[in-house]
């Protein structure tokens, strides 16, 4: 068992490969959702029901799940190119105009009819979500013309592309083998897999180059499999077998991440955050770090550290957030500080 330490020598490595983001390009499939944020502040409880009462001050769009992962790569430098499905409706084309402003290409964009685009509404108050009130479809997407287009937009921007980014969020998409054709695609082209799983989708993510469950994910995913589901060591070794691919990055929220590699390797990477105000979409600043670093030919290591310094940065904000390259490199510093 290896602890990750920095020093000087390490946070120059660190920061050199975020100067090579710029040339990478990465792919994000997933599901596209935008989020809307009402902004209030709490000054008395309702007297119909025992509730806060927001007087709201603005409202926020934002891009989220696989929109967000696209809008860390961009925000970091990195060319994004975002694959999905959306409706045709005005959620749709105010995704489309955040995407543009935060400098993502669209280019995989399928208008499915047939679904919404998936919103979800967070209101908060005194810095803190209250509540959340989510818009969207789950059924599974089917075969037909919107999966065949999404394929074939897939298929084009990997061809110019180093990673793909798989981002789900259990919105449907990845189902009826998606999973499975869009691995054996990039693997076919020699592009990196960054998977971000969820419980129901997981064995599909099998071959990815790293998979990125989150603590509680993986608990849940290796129950009945291990003999003990409290130990990480056994889970993520267990997960490992079971992906077949070469690493799987355990996030551990305020314990930091947990490295698994192939080839034996286990490192722990201690957290570099300051203060937790809002863990939304860290998960999905995690994988872009990761691809971008995979990207650029970091080590699984060094690309998980960047990843671990990112969220640090990300998870001090509140609601759905990026973090630039001036950020990263203060985080990285303080990895020497701290080490």
């Amino acid at each position: 068992m290896a602890k990750q330490r920095a020093d000087a020598s390490t946070s120059t490595a660190l920061s050199a490969w975020t100067e090579k983001f710029p040339s990478a390009t990465i792919v994000v499939v997933g599901d596209v959702m935008l989020d809307h944020y009402l902004l209030g502040h709490v000054t008395r409880i309702s007297p119909e029901a025992p509730w806060p009462v927001v007087d709201v001050y603005g409202e926020e769009y934002r891009l989220g799940g696989a929109a967000n992962v696209a809008h860390n790569v961009s925000a970091l430098g990195g060319k994004a190119v975002l694959c999905g499905l959306i409706g045709d409706d005005e959620a749709g084309g105010r995704l489309r105009a955040l995407l543009a402003q935060q400098g993502v290409k669209p280019d995989g964009l399928v208008v499915d009819a047939k679904r919404p685009t998936t919103v979800k509404m967070r209101i908060i108050g005194r810095q803190q979500q209250m509540m959340r009130v989510d818009r969207e479809v789950r059924h599974p997407l089917e075969p037909g013309p919107a999966r065949q287009r999404l394929l074939d937009g897939v298929e084009r921007a990997l061809a110019g592309a180093q990673c793909l980014v798989l981002s789900d969020y259990a919105k449907g998409l990845f189902t009826g083998g998606l999973l499975k054709e869009l691995i054996q695609l990039a693997k076919r082209l020699r592009v990196t897999v960054v998977a971000d799983p969820k419980v129901a989708n997981f064995d599909g993510m099998k071959g990815a180059t790293v998979v990125t469950p989150n603590h509680l994910e993986a608990m849940q995913i290796a129950a009945g499999r291990v003999t003990s589901t409290e130990d990480v060591m056994e889970v993520g070794r267990h997960l490992l077998e079971r992906l077949d691919g070469e690493a799987v990055l355990i996030t551990l929220g305020e314990q930091g991440m947990a490295l698994f590699e192939r080839n034996g390797g286990y490192h722990e990477i201690p957290t570099v955050a300051q203060q937790v105000y809002d863990v939304t979409g860290a998960g999905d600043t995690v994988a872009a770090v990761l691809a971008l670093g995979l990207a650029c030919g970091a080590s699984m290591r060094e690309a998980a550290t960047l990843a671990n310094a990112a969220a640090g940065v990300v998870v001090g904000k509140v609601g759905t957030a990026t973090v630039d390259r001036r950020e990263l490199g203060a985080a990285i510093h303080r990895l020497v500080e701290t080490a």
